[in-house]
């Protein structure tokens, strides 16, 4: 398109319609100057002289004006008026004004309405004109007369003195309207006839005096003469206050009174009142050159009590031709009297006969002015306040546009821009638009007036729909406010469509607080027929409150159905919502209040945490009684209380972060506030998706209460007056409007406050001594089912649901059982079912994994990802070809782990590698619990049992706590001393014990789940899934003491155990008789690598030995028998050849001694498990590099040291097994001989040993035995040890280093007792054959495994019990403090304490293995009866034939995260100590090295754990033990250190080191030894690194926290140098830093840098910690 060219006559054009169009002025003057008439004036300043909507609706579209004319919004400035109330309530014209004046607060007379005020406001601020909007001073004529006689005068933004007085006055303006020949409606001033003075604006007093009621008298006879129904109104009244309808002779009186008190001083007139009338107004607008316009009207029929609710324009039930002379009715009458600015004429109009009757004209702007902006398009405060400068109408762009003009003119002032108003055409209204008023009063309680806060107002404004409101979500409305708060105008094309967009507005208005609104009524007000057809008038709202509580009952009733059908909430619904809200907010409450109650030492009150609630709600007159059960952290069940049948519903609620409650019910989710949660003398209050919901106190008449803040204006009655039901007896006032109160019931009244008094809401006023309390009527209590969603009986399990859906919900379920919250047990058998059936499913697997799989979609390689897909496509679709018989098919998990290795290792990069490994480790822990799932019965039973385990271990860390006897205080006081500051943790198992009955049901459950038949089927674990991971979690249960509860659940896992064990032991016999039987029918390799395997199962063979033995029926059974046994105990060492004897039931079999684990020189650096790591390396190269290194780079590190009493490994050993009959057969010298023959020495065919004896003889006595007690067993020991007398010269020159006797113990028939454990007896030659009881029943080749030589120096110890287990042996001694050992450490206690030495035989270290060891020792101590005291000491030698390759750093790792679990029972047993020996070594050609690792907890707080390593002493000869600092576990400088440094043998001693260091600063000052600090500190990096989120994304060191001790030392000096206070003043002293043990401070301050890890500085962070250790000279220097 070509655009035409501008000439200059163009151009001229174009710019003078732009100029026309739109303009922009610089400043003010400028604009009044140039569209100014002469009466001109500029008014930058203004005060606003009023508050809340009209304040901001004012300030807002002057500003909107302001902006579009001069580019600037701030041009004009703003002063408002502030009370103390409007400043609390956070009021939103305040925020807008750009000065704020504080005012008095109160009532308007004191503020807002107050004259005087309002002028030395204006005068002091220098304001150019005052705009007082509606109410308050805006119709007192006094304030424009006022402020124009200043000195300069202020302008009054709207009508002068004189008219305002003449047409704002009620009575006068009748007057002059009937005057004018207006028609009025019939009044008592009717015949009154009067000239009005335009320049005072009075009319004669005796006209006015005429049209006046002077007293209640007058007013009854005008009321008679008139007939009712008529009006009394203040003359001055106005926005519903001062007016009253009376339709009867005898409420003359009482509402004559109230109209005086609300206006007061204003004069009173009765007007008749017209029925079925609409109520219609004209806006007028008048210039001050005496022109007036009508700028279309509004339609405000719809009111209550005279107050509007819904105005609408334009008009349409005037016809045409009657609204234009209604508008010019209303102009003629403002030029009559010279009106000027905003006014609107009111008028009655009579649809039937098409009359309409002046009714009155209010001189100021209305609040429903903005009607009146939508369909005409002038901004009407923007309006008034340029009439107020002085400028024509016919020069204000927007009316010039209202009248087809251009908005602007080149001259405005020539006169070519004149508009004739009285010929020219007003632009048809702008479609339709009708506002809405919200107020705060409460529709269902006769709209009366409330206040209080607002929490929220959420209203989002479209192109249809806006509204403005005095305040935000954080105001409120006070006691002296307007009832209304905001106006919401909708526009359309016509009425429906305004409408309609006005419903939806409503519908998504959300405002909730402590107030009632009128929001829910109107929004069921504008859909009623009547309205959508137009079918109105001003008594129509009225009409429909007296026929109903809400006024809609009797309209288009809705059944509950009707409404659902609708998508309507019905009542049901509701009280389930509000009893759901009321629920969790006790649950809540009193979870605070119990937290609250442990943070103040108190013991709280167990019934805070109550999960069953018992709710009643009255709603419309019905009362609802509600048992809310909680069932989940967020899931409740709400049966009936006074329901008959089994009928519930199940809910789930979760709360919102601005306090809401997110309420799901049958599928639906609704969001509730409770907006006010009641009391006896007011209901609850709940807004539910935007609406309100009111449910009523139960009814009480004999207290008679007001539910919002007011005065009592008058007693109506006196006290200990009678008053009759429905008798008003007081006048209260509330927001500025009298209100009656009535009595509900007939009786004597008492009053409780006196007249003038303040009320606030629900406040007693006065007692009713009822006439008839029997007659009172009460809430009818409801019966029978609930119309709500999902109400039924208990749901049946839907197993239509994916398998993995429905074993997490399962899961889901009994996880909030287990955790305190009261499941029904119907509902924990339910999800028992559902667990099995998902389970049972072979698809769980695939379905797990895929959801997995698919968080991964596009973030792993897609051939790999297509891999699994196919292979999961694969085996679904070969289960649906199997339907009903692919119970058997098992998909291959293994396969998803081998795939993933095997991609992670085609990664060069490292980096690259670690992140697809860390990405994809979901994947593979979700494949994880079905590999192997082919030997299992169900695809799921690892899945089940893993989840059944967390369970019980959920039970267990809270029952722990309080059985064994233990009071509930006193175990409410040891959590709170453990968890501190963590009382969540404390609440939460609170909360779980209880409900400990049906916890231990559950539990119990769970038990038989795992071990007993399962609905018919074979058990979820035997034989299929290995019980390693079952066992620890049972011992703990099987363990526990205290009530029925406790015992009956232990004694369940008790005999699961032994039933396992009684299974085990046929299943171990069955084994053990097989691997005999290929003994003798496999030659060679072939069955040695049988027996291998049997022993690396660590299959338990010393209980069952002598019963197979003895029912052996073959010699070469026995023998078969003897050298699987031989095998067994002989496995660390080197069997070198084994020669069965079966003719003499005898074996021999030659051996050496492995290779010792190596230790490392004095002189090797090990300041961390780093170093240790590289020195291990280093020594693996050795045979690869030899003669590249040197002796002191290898060598010097390592060397190869024997204990004392061990034979070299390179030496050839005899070790001989004999089964002898009885004991006698071992005094026949020639069979004894037998033996010995066997020995090369003995019979000369070899050398005597150079290293001492060597040889070792077994005896297995088959027919005799040996009592338990510790006499008998004494006996037998005697009666061996004379045998051996006799043979001493022999033993010694077969170089026998000891003899072993192995028999079994009498049973209780005086026989061998089946399955117990044998009895052995050692006699070592370096004793001369005499027994060291020490070792007794205990096979000799593990005796030194034991570590009990540093038990027998400093104790007496005697054996009190030993267990073969499938983890190794346990063995328990009573270790008693010798008194020589006590004299030399009297501070510790003589009591006896308990050794625990357990050794385990593993062929490979995991935590599972590990764990298992530990719960058979704790289990071992658990049960002995002589565990009493404290200070017991738990040692477990980890051993093996297979060196252990593994990395010591996961090793510690590994044994401090499994002490750390089971850390509660550790305390609980008493153990102070927990001692960890493992052989280990870095890879398969590197030298393996024992490591130690003691763990304790001082402190009570937090585990310490120190790591050691055997190494050799300075003269390198013998093997003590080296701190190893710097590692995960290790707390560097918070441990004591104690053993570094030591003997490997060194003996334990009574007391820790430090103990009573410990004690002393508990006893002194209740606080902790200083060198224990540290601990906490670390462990609170710790903490902080598990608990954060951004630690997932942050690389985390293994020691999160180094630390050096700051020591004072003499400049060039040592730390054992003194020093004194003189050196410190001539500068000679330093600070250094060092690693030194606990203690060795020689001053009472302690100090440490330490440099912590935290995820905030995962590169560390350094802080200085001072401490005094006030064990040292009371912590002084």
């Amino acid at each position: 398109m070509v655009l035409p060219k501008l000439d200059a006559k163009n151009l001229q054009r174009s710019t003078s319609l732009i100029s026309t169009s739109h303009r922009r002025f610089p400043t003010v003057s400028s604009y009044v100057s140039e569209l100014g008439g002469s009466k001109g004036r500029v008014i930058e300043k203004v005060l606003i002289a009023n508050n809340g909507n009209a304040a901001v609706k004012a300030i807002r579209y002057m500003r909107k004006w302001a902006y579009e004319v001069f580019g600037n919004e701030r041009i004009i400035t703003f002063v408002v008026m502030a009370t103390p109330e409007d400043l609390r309530a956070n009021a939103e014209y305040i925020r807008n004004g750009d000065v704020i004046v504080d005012v008095p607060g109160g009532s308007n007379n004191n503020n807002y309405a107050n004259v005087n005020l309002i002028v030395e406001i204006a005068r002091l601020h220098r304001v150019q004109a005052v705009w007082a909007g509606w109410g308050h001073a805006s119709e007192n004529p006094v304030l424009p007369d006022t402020l124009e006689n200043c000195i300069p005068s202020i302008k009054f933004i709207g009508p002068a003195g004189p008219p305002m007085r003449a047409l704002g006055d009620k009575i006068g303006s009748t007057i002059i309207a009937q005057t004018a020949g207006t028609p009025c409606i019939a009044w008592n001033g009717m015949d009154v006839r009067a000239t009005y003075d335009r320049e005072t604006g009075a009319l004669p007093a005796d006209a006015y005096d005429k049209g006046m009621i002077h007293n209640a008298a007058e007013a009854l006879t005008a009321a008679e003469k008139i007939g009712f129904p008529i009006m009394i109104k203040a003359s001055e009244g106005g926005g519903g206050k001062g007016i009253r309808m009376v339709d009867k002779a005898e409420n003359v009186k009482d509402c004559y009174r109230q109209v005086c008190g609300e206006v007061p001083g204003s004069p009173i007139f009765i007007m008749k009142l017209s029925v079925r009338s609409r109520h219609l107004e004209v806006q007028l607008f008048g210039d001050e050159y005496g022109n007036a316009i009508a700028l279309n009207g509004r339609d405000c029929s719809v009111q209550r009590r005279h107050q509007k609710i819904i105005e609408e324009g334009p008009p349409v039930a005037a016809e045409p031709s009657v609204w234009i002379e209604m508008e010019k009715a209303a102009i003629s009458l403002a030029k009559a009297v010279g009106y000027t600015n905003a006014g609107t004429v009111e008028y009655l109009y009579s649809e039937p006969d098409e009359k309409f009757y002046f009714l009155e004209l209010n001189p100021r702007l209305q609040v429903e002015h903005p009607v009146t902006e939508n369909i005409t398009g002038v901004n009407l405060p923007a309006a008034q306040l340029q009439v107020a400068m002085g400028i024509p109408l016919k020069h204000i762009p927007e009316i010039r546009e209202l009248y087809g003009k251009s908005r602007f003119v080149d001259n405005a002032k020539d006169g070519s821009s004149d508009i004739d108003f009285e010929t020219a055409v007003r632009a048809p209204a702008r479609g339709h638009c009708i506002a809405v008023r919200i107020t705060a009063e409460n529709a269902e309680a006769g709209f009366k007036p409330t206040s209080g806060g607002i929490q929220e107002l959420n209203f989002r404004s479209t192109p249809s729909v806006w509204g403005y409101f005095s305040m935000d979500s954080s105001g409120s409305i006070h006691e002296f406010a307007d009832s209304q708060f905001g106006h919401l105008f909708a526009n359309g094309p016509d009425r429906e469509q305004a409408r309609w967009n006005m419903v939806l507005a409503l519908k998504e208005l959300s405002i909730r607080g402590d107030i009632s609104t009128t929001v829910d009524y109107i929004s069921k007000l504008i859909e009623m027929d009547d309205f959508i057809e137009n079918r109105i008038d001003t008594g129509w709202l009225d009409a429909l409150i007296k026929k109903g509580v809400n006024g809609l009952e009797d309209f288009g009733p809705e059944s509950e159905n009707s409404k659902k059908k609708k998508g309507i909430m019905n009542n049901h619904t509701k009280v389930i919502i509000g009893g759901i809200a009321t629920a969790f907010d006790r649950c809540v409450t009193g979870e605070k209040q119990f937290i609250e109650a442990l943070q103040k030492g108190q013991l709280p009150s167990r019934s805070l945490l109550s999960m069953t609630h018992e709710v009643e709600l009255i709603l419309d007159g019905i009362k609802y009684k509600l048992c809310c059960t909680r069932t989940g952290p967020s899931n409740f069940t709400i049966r009936l209380s006074n329901g008959t049948g089994n009928s519930l519903v199940k809910t789930n609620v979760r709360m919102l972060s601005d306090g809401g409650h997110l309420i799901a019910v049958g599928g639906k989710s609704s969001v509730a506030y409770i907006t006010s949660k009641g009391d006896s003398a007011s209901g609850m209050r709940l807004a539910v998706g935007g609406s309100n919901v009111v449910f009523s106190p139960d009814y009480d008449p004999t207290a008679l209460r007001i539910d919002t803040a007011g005065k009592l204006v008058k007693k109506l009655v006196n006290d200990g007056d009678h008053v009759t039901k429905g008798q008003a007896f007081g006048e209260i006032e509330v927001m500025k409007m009298f209100m009656p109160v009535k009595v509900e019931e007939s009786g004597v009244i008492t009053w409780n406050v006196n007249e003038g008094a303040a009320l606030s809401a629900n406040e007693l006023i006065a007692f009713v001594e009822l006439d008839n309390p029997d007659s009172v009527a009460t809430a009818t209590v409801h019966e029978g089912d609930m119309e709500v969603d999902g109400w039924g009986s208990e749901s049946t399990s839907d197993n239509k649901l994916s398998p993995h859906i429905l074993l997490r919900q399962s899961v889901e379920v009994l996880h909030g059982a287990i955790s305190g919250f009261a499941v029904d047990i119907d509902d924990v058998k339910s999800a028992m079912d559902d667990a099995l059936c998902a389970i049972s499913n072979p698809t769980l697997p695939g379905f797990e994994i895929k959801e997995q799989l698919s968080v991964l979609s596009g973030r792993i390689d897609a051939n790999l990802s297509k891999y699994f897909t196919d292979e999961l496509a694969a085996f679904e679709k070969k289960c649906e070809e199997a339907k009903d018989n692919c119970g058997h098919l098992r998909f291959p998990a293994e396969i998803i782990g081998d795939k993933l290795a095997e991609y992670a290792r085609i990664i060069a990069d490292p980096a690259e590698r670690a992140t697809f490994t860390t990405l994809t480790t979901p994947l593979k822990d979700a494949a994880a619990p079905y590999v192997g799932g082919k030997s299992m019965r169900f695809a799921g039973s690892q899945r089940a049992i893993s989840s059944y385990l967390h369970l019980l271990r959920e039970w267990i860390a809270a029952e722990g706590w309080f059985c064994d006897g233990i009071s509930y205080a006193d175990a409410v006081d040891n959590l709170r001393k453990t968890n501190k500051e963590d009382y969540e943790t404390v609440l939460k198992i609170c909360r779980a014990h209880e409900l400990v009955k049906s916890t231990s049901d559950l539990a119990k459950i769970l038990v038989r789940a795992i071990g007993d038949d399962f609905k018919g089927q074979t058990t979820l674990s035997k034989e299929n899934i290995s019980l390693s991971a079952v066992e620890p979690c049972l011992s703990e249960i099987a363990s526990m003491k205290g009530d029925s509860v406790y015992t009956s659940l232990a004694q369940i896992a008790r005999k699961f155990i032994l039933d396992e064990s009684l299974l085990s032991m046929q299943d171990r016999k069955t084994r053990v008789l097989q691997t005999v039987g290929k003994l003798g029918s496999v030659e060679g390799s072939s069955a040695a690598l049988e027996v291998e395997e049997f022993i690396k199962k660590n299959v338990p063979l010393a209980d069952i030995f002598f019963p197979l033995l003895k029912s052996a029926s073959t010699t070469s059974a026995k023998t078969g028998l003897l050298e699987l046994y031989s095998r067994q105990h002989l496995r660390s060492q080197v069997l070198k050849e084994v020669k069965p004897h079966p003719e003499d039931l005898m074996l021999t079999i030659s051996f050496t001694n492995k290779t010792r684990e190596s230790v490392f020189s004095a002189s090797t650096q090990m300041k961390s498990m780093n170093d240790l790591t590289k020195v291990m390396s280093r020594s693996s190269s050795m045979n690869s590099l030899a003669g590249e290194l040197s002796e002191s780079d290898s060598e010097s590190n390592l060397l190869s040291l024997n204990r004392s009493e061990q034979v070299p490994s390179n030496t050839s050993r005899i070790s001989v097994f004999k089964i002898y009959e009885n004991i006698d057969e071992l005094k026949d010298n020639n069979k004894f001989t037998n033996v010995l023959n066997a020995i090369p020495q003995y019979s000369k065919s070899a050398p005597r040993c150079q290293a001492g004896p060597v040889n070792v003889l077994h005896f297995a006595i088959l027919n005799d035995s040996v009592g338990e007690t510790a006499e008998e067993m004494d006996d037998a020991a005697k009666k061996f040890e004379t045998l051996l007398s006799l043979y001493h010269d022999d033993l010694s020159k077969a170089d026998v280093r000891r003899v072993t006797f192995i028999m079994g113990q009498t049973g209780g028939n005086g026989g061998t007792a089946v399955n117990s454990m044998p009895t052995i007896f050692t006699y070592r030659a370096q004793k001369e054959f005499r027994e060291d009881s020490l070792f007794r029943n205990i096979e000799p080749d593990n005796a030194y495994h034991l570590d009990l030589t540093r038990l027998a120096k400093n104790f007496s110890v005697r054996s009190l019990d030993s267990r073969h287990t499938t983890t190794g042996h346990v063995h328990l001694y009573r270790a008693t403090p010798k008194i020589t050992a006590w004299v030399k450490d009297q501070k510790a206690s003589k009591l006896p304490r308990i050794f625990v030495r357990a050794l385990t035989f593993v062929s490979e270290f995991t935590s599972s293995s590990f764990e298992r060891t530990l719960v058979d020792a704790l289990n071992a101590l658990d049960v002995c009866p002589q565990n009493g005291g404290s200070d017991n000491h738990l040692f477990i030698n980890i051993v093996s034939d297979y060196e252990q390759v593994v990395d010591p750093s996961v090793v510690e790792q590994v044994v401090a995260l499994i002490l750390k679990r089971h850390r509660e029972r550790v305390a609980r047993l008493a153990v102070a100590e927990v001692e960890t020996r493992v052989v280990c070594c870095l890879s398969s050609d590197t030298p393996p090295i024992a490591i130690r690792m003691v763990a304790s907890n001082p402190t009570g707080y937090v585990q310490v754990m120190n790591t050691y390593v055997e190494a050799a002493d300075d003269s390198c000869t013998n093997s003590v033990f080296r701190l190893i600092g710097g590692t995960n576990s290790t707390l560097a400088s918070s441990g004591d250190s104690s053993w570094e440094g030591l003997d490997v043998n060194t003996p334990y001693p009574l007391m820790r080191p430090f103990d009573a260091q410990r004690k002393a600063a508990a006893r002194s000052s209740d606080t902790l030894y200083c060198y224990d600090l540290p601990a906490l500190f670390e462990a609170g990096v710790e903490h902080l690194w598990d608990s954060s989120v951004e630690s997932e994304n942050t690389s985390r060191s293994m020691s999160v926290m180094y630390t050096n001790e700051l020591v004072v030392q003499k400049k060039g000096g040592s730390i054992n140098d003194a020093w004194t206070l003189d050196d410190y003043f001539n500068g000679d002293l330093e600070l250094v830093q060092m690693q030194r043990g606990a203690g060795a401070n020689n001053v009472g301050m302690v100090a440490w840098l330490m440099v912590l890890k935290t995820v905030e500085y995962p590169n560390g962070r350094q802080i200085v910690l001072i401490a005094n250790d006030i064990t040292f000279k009371a912590g002084s220097f």
